[in-house]
């Protein structure tokens, strides 16, 4: 199961852009920072994640305000052209 849910806030929105299809998407860099329980041991974690909304998602995510702490539901994929993880953004919701 591929299935990821990340509370974050949105650290960079860009610019509304458009698929070959004609669907509006959003690239955006989400920011969490919390403390976890590792091996006994409390542990602050931090991370930046790139992330992609695709459709009315996309269009709700672009209004949003840099900065705004959210709930975010998706799933992992690696872009053709990159190694890194995205997160595809099916879901959200503010805390």
């Amino acid at each position: 199961m591929n299935r990821t849910e990340l509370s974050a806030s949105i650290a960079e929105l860009a610019a509304l852009r458009y698929t070959p299809a004609g669907l509006p998407a959003l690239d955006l860099i989400l920011e969490h920072v919390s403390e976890l329980e590792e091996a006994g041991q409390v542990r602050k974690v931090q991370l930046k994640l790139r992330a992609l909304a695709i459709g009315s998602i996309a269009e709700r995510l672009v209004r949003q305000l840099v900065g705004s702490v959210w709930t975010f539901k998706g799933f992992l994929a690696t872009p053709r052209q990159g190694k890194s993880v995205v997160l595809h953004i099916q879901e959200f919701q503010q805390i």
